[in-house]
């Protein structure tokens, strides 16, 4: 099963999402997007795929999001994706791609709806929030 990770390794989202897949049994193909950005149309294609529009994709913490202007509701998905492209922190995370789908996986146990083996075993965020509890329950 190939999984991508479209992974910012300085998010903590990300980074239990990473933890998901490879708890899985699964050795991700890990992309780190602030560097290896998207092309416009692959991005695009995450996006439908993801059952999102370019506005809930496009983030907004802790980037040039409120400089640029983007929250301008004028603005069209086209001005939204070349600001994405030209600033690809903007660009929400963690995407990830498998066989069973695309997910823009906030919070980051939305991955286990898209891997093969969702059935990882205990999992605790690195903020402490147990996800999967000893008896393999999911508890979010």
């Amino acid at each position: 099963m190939t999984v991508t990770i479209y992974h910012n390794p300085e998010c903590g989202t990300s980074r239990n999402t990473l933890a998901m897949i490879r708890q899985s049994g699964v050795a991700p193909i890990i992309i780190d997007y602030r560097t290896n950005p998207p092309s416009r149309t692959r991005l695009q294609q995450l996006i439908a795929d993801a059952g999102l529009t370019v506005r809930q994709a496009i983030r907004q913490k802790d980037t040039p999001y409120a400089e640029l202007g983007l929250g301008d509701a004028a603005l069209a998905d086209d001005a939204l994706l070349d600001a994405m492209l030209a600033h690809p922190i903007l660009i929400n995370r963690p995407f990830v791609e498998t066989p069973r789908g695309v997910r823009l996986c906030r919070p980051s146990e939305l991955v286990l709806d898209i891997l093969e083996n969702p059935e990882i075993g205990p999992f605790t965020k690195e903020d402490g929030e147990v996800i999967i509890d000893a008896q393999g329950r999911r508890l979010v």
